[in-house]
């Protein structure tokens, strides 16, 4: 049934069918973390006990987060077909969702798992140029070609109604068991991890293979969208039939991205542009501005406080650093997904045992929502991650800006960690700004510590981890979970997913009036059973033979839409001693404008001391000329510049979204 109804008054609503004990409270300023740069504390005065254990917290969550990445990735890997260790029989390309077989039966393959994990997959090829992650995510979209293909009980392809089912056999039929279907996340979120991966091939010169291989299945799922959003469906958790928060957002951002690459492969986009402004109205109508949360669900009446980890999650997948901290699209930093962030996590602190102890503003076990009953309702660690990997993405914005605003929404997070706190907004070289943020990141390390107390002594992460003891339970080895936690290591490193916003304002513009705007789709069965040799990116090598990466200098195909923003990636080669920090600066306000107390730090993920890499993303105007220099911030605060001249640079003006820089010290 319709969820959105043409009205002068919106929206007409109608039914469907532990290492250390935890941070204490009241941390006041004691020291600035650069923007993950994480190798790094910077000059931390005193030496109380709680100043003690916040390092001590920071660094053992380095160790663990050091460990754990490489074992989540292989135990990912391990649950996809064909070759995965622990998935015989699966096909090609098919994510399983855990290798449990009873117990839980979660021996199939979901549309929404699988894309999620593929997303978390592809970010990672992005960042860094793998051969082995690229056949995967070749052998995934070959995978996906087929799936939209088979009829199922939601229905064929003919009329779009089968890309609604939610899961299938490992060896791509049809599941028919009843089920909760249709589930109208799925496909939204495919087509997000495609467009994903088009716009790399894209920027690397590999425009045809996005026309002929990928952009027949996104065609599918986008016409799916744009014709079925305004109908009810079940959610992520497949429990809820209703309008579901988390699908809402999936589905306004596939439409956005999707209608940017159309223009870039110069094929229509109008149905896109027509609905997607349509999505995000309903979209607000999810925020209860009296309760201060996102509602999970709405056209539902289950009973339920509708306070869900489904708000949390809608607001990482969504996450596009050039947004900054903007409401409407619940981007992490903003004032009504900070505020999500506290109901929802506050949510569970008196209903688990594992929790009881820990004070208001102090990381605990998270789960899907208060009245879950599955498994006798538990914490999970995809949750507890994603409550993390929010605050780490809302710590990112707020370095890259230099600024931290707290309003009269978000005031009740902040005061959770910073009793005094007021409203205003506070600069990168105001005190109270330093105050706010080492309490954030301090908070959002203490979720990662959670999960590092209940994961399996060999790294393993179930689906969820008993409520009373913290025993892992449900199905084992859950991929989700390996997914999860590897997005929130990469975004605590510094990395952060590319835009999908694009550098107008029609993604976050809303429109005055919501209308039940859909357009009937068009369904074709996409061939892809293949892709090109050879697809590798264009590289640079730095002046040091360990390092090598793909460095996007693209090349204007016929077409496309020259791009009005770039993100441009500096790396800095630089060997530094504990306790420095390399930042870059110039003469744009992106760069500080000269000013060094408003440069933009650079990440030491990568570094090692054979290869010394510092690095950055900043999104800048297209065609923009800029000036810039790199500076090493030492223990003491003082500065050191490298030597003259100041480098020179000028942002392409092309097709592509991305390019980079490959710098040395001098």
């Amino acid at each position: 049934m319709d969820i959105l109804h043409s009205s002068s008054q919106g929206l007409l609503a109608s039914n469907s069918t532990s290492l250390i004990e935890p941070i204490m409270q009241g941390l006041t300023s004691l020291f600035l973390l650069g923007t993950f740069a994480f190798q790094t504390i910077l000059g931390y005065p005193g030496s109380s006990r709680v100043q003690r254990e916040n390092v001590i917290l920071k660094r053992a969550v380095d160790n663990f987060v050091a460990t754990e990445e490489p074992i989540a990735l292989e135990k990912l890997l391990a649950n996809i077909g064909s070759t995965g260790s622990r998935v015989q029989g699966a096909a090609s390309g098919v994510v399983v969702a855990s290798p449990s077989k009873s117990d839980p039966d979660y021996f199939y393959t979901w549309t929404r798992d699988a894309a999620l994990v593929f997303q978390a997959i592809i970010e990672r090829f992005i960042n860094k140029y793998d051969a082995s992650l690229q056949t995967q995510i070749q052998n995934y979209i070959i995978a996906q070609a087929k799936l939209q293909g088979v009829s199922n009980p939601s229905g064929s392809l003919s009329d779009g109604r089968g890309l609604g089912e939610a899961k299938y056999h490992v060896d791509l039929s049809a599941f028919t068991d009843g089920w909760g279907r249709p589930q109208r996340d799925g496909p939204a979120l495919r087509a997000i991890a495609l467009i994903t991966y088009s716009k790399w091939l894209i920027a690397n010169g590999y425009t045809s293979t996005v026309n002929t291989v990928i952009w027949p299945i996104i065609r599918n799922d986008l016409s799916y969208v744009a014709q079925y959003w305004n109908q009810t469906g079940f959610d992520l958790w497949e429990e809820v039939n209703g309008s579901s928060f988390f699908t809402v957002a999936a589905q306004h951002r596939s439409l956005v991205e999707g209608s940017a690459l159309a223009k870039t492969l110069g094929t229509n986009y109008d149905a896109y542009d027509a609905i997607a402004p349509h999505i995000l109205c309903f979209q607000q109508t999810f925020w209860s501005s009296s309760s201060g949360y996102a509602l999970a669900n709405i056209n539902v009446n289950n009973g339920r406080s509708a306070k869900d980890g489904n708000s949390i999650l809608a607001s990482i997948h969504n996450f596009d650093p050039a947004l900054g901290c903007d409401a409407a699209t619940f981007q992490p930093c903003s004032d009504r997904a900070l505020s999500s962030h506290k109901v929802v996590v506050d949510a569970f602190r008196d209903i688990y045992s594992i929790n009881a102890g820990i004070p208001i503003g102090s990381a605990i076990a998270v789960g899907r929502y208060p009245e879950d009953v599955y498994y006798n309702g538990n914490p999970w660690y995809l949750l507890t991650l994603a409550a993390a990997e929010q605050l780490y993405d809302a710590l990112y914005v707020w370095q890259t800006t230099g600024s931290i605003t707290v309003t009269s929404t978000s005031l009740s997070f902040f005061r959770d960690l910073i009793p005094n706190i007021q409203a205003g907004t506070y600069k990168a070289d105001d005190d109270t700004y330093t105050t706010i943020y080492n309490a954030v990141y301090l908070y959002a390390d203490g979720f990662v510590n959670v999960v590092s107390q209940y994961a399996e002594s060999d790294g393993a992460m179930a689906e969820q981890y008993e409520r009373s003891s913290g025993t892992p339970l449900s199905a084992r080895d859950l991929t989700w979970s390996y997914a999860a936690f590897l997005t929130a290591a990469a975004r605590r490193a510094g990395i952060v997913p590319p835009s999908w916003a694009g550098s107008g304002s029609s993604a976050t513009s809303v429109p005055g009036v919501c209308r039940a705007t859909s357009q009937p789709g068009s369904y074709s069965t996409a061939t892809a059973t293949s892709f090109p040799p050879n697809q590798t990116p264009i590289t640079t090598t730095a002046p040091t033979s360990t390092f090598t990466r793909p460095t996007v200098t693209p090349t204007t195909t016929a077409g496309c839409t020259i791009a009005t923003a770039v993100a441009v990636t500096f790396n800095e080669l630089k060997t530094t001693s504990w306790g420095q920090t390399v930042k870059v600066v110039g003469n744009v306000p992106a760069l500080g404008n000269w000013d060094t107390s408003k440069a933009v730090t650079l990440s030491a993920s990568q570094y090692s001391s054979s290869n010394p890499l510092w690095k950055v993303t900043i999104t800048l105007p297209a065609g923009q000329s800029i000036q810039y220099k790199y500076i090493v911030v030492n223990t003491d605060g003082s500065v050191t510049w490298e030597a003259d001249p100041n480098r020179a640079f000028t942002v392409p003006r092309t097709c592509a979204t991305t390019s980079s820089r490959v710098d040395t010290w001098r």
